[in-house]
């Protein structure tokens, strides 16, 4: 494989053509497998836009192909969908494949490419603190203090577009973070040097019961439902640039929507 040419970025990366094909492959996964719905798609705006959602269902995470396959099927390929992940996703063989499909390195330039390309960026702020929350805590919106994406936002002059998703943290029962565990083996400072973490998430599942990190159970069949509220047009919000407190109101924001659906989900798993 040869080096990409000097000045190609990330962004410059995805294939439209395989896009097509990954969605084509995961479409029967989310919708038989996860019954997944996607609602109020129509709360997209025409241009680009920062979607900030939360994040659910540990390593085995199906976030990003939930809300991939209907944003496509609903909006086709002209106005690509970027998601932005941690530098540890592109240290294996697989890093150009998730380029090519639109997944890129969590930096703000990448988001500011992606977005002045007038492409959509979909951002986890959470990441793995919110991935890995525990299942009690199921439907709480908590980001650990995250909040440059909303400084991506607004240097880039884009509406943040709120999307919360109830169901994937049912996969299996998510019992601690291990942030403790993770102290008492001596390996934060590791962990945070090579996978920006501090976590040593304890999992219990099917087929291997209990897991620190791994084994890796497999998901249950969740029934997965994400809801896309409508835009935030930061300028318009009150507080003038004050970075926590608008951070404070798109949280808010996406408690009520999530707190909304979990109303009205009868049972676990079976949504």
């Amino acid at each position: 494989m040869t080096d990409a040419p000097t000045g190609v970025t990330d962004v410059d990366k995805w294939d439209r053509g395989m896009t097509e094909r990954i969605i084509a492959l995961t479409r029967p996964i989310v919708k038989r497998y996860f019954r997944s719905e996607v609602r109020g798609l129509d709360n997209m705006p025409p241009g680009p836009s920062l979607v900030v959602a939360n994040h659910s269902g540990g390593m085995l995470t199906f976030d990003l192909s939930v809300f991939a396959v209907d944003y496509y099927d609903t909006y086709g390929y002209e106005r690509p969908l970027y998601a932005l992940a941690f530098d540890t996703v592109f240290a294996g063989p697989a890093a150009d494949f998730f380029r090519r499909t639109g997944v890129i390195r969590a930096t703000r330039e990448n988001a500011a490419r992606a977005l002045d390309a007038g492409g959509v960026v979909l951002v986890f702020p959470g990441g793995d603190f919110d991935v890995y929350r525990p299942t009690l805590r199921e439907n709480a919106i908590d980001f650990d203090g995250r909040t440059g994406y909303i400084s991506t936002a607004m240097e880039a002059g884009v509406p943040i577009v709120p999307a919360v998703s109830i169901g994937g943290q049912e996969s299996q029962f998510f019992l601690s973070r291990g942030q403790w565990l993770s102290r008492l083996l001596g390996l934060t400072k590791f962990e945070r040097k090579f996978f920006r973490t501090n976590i040593l998430p304890i999992t219990f599942g099917f087929p291997f019961g209990l897991s620190v990190l791994a084994p890796v159970n497999i998901p249950l069949p969740t029934k997965i439902v994400t809801e896309v509220l409508p835009p935030i047009d930061l300028a318009a919000v009150g507080v003038a640039a004050d970075v926590k407190r608008l951070d404070a109101h798109v949280r808010w924001v996406m408690q009520k929507g999530l707190q909304a659906l979990a109303a009205q989900r009868h049972f676990p798993i079976l949504g």
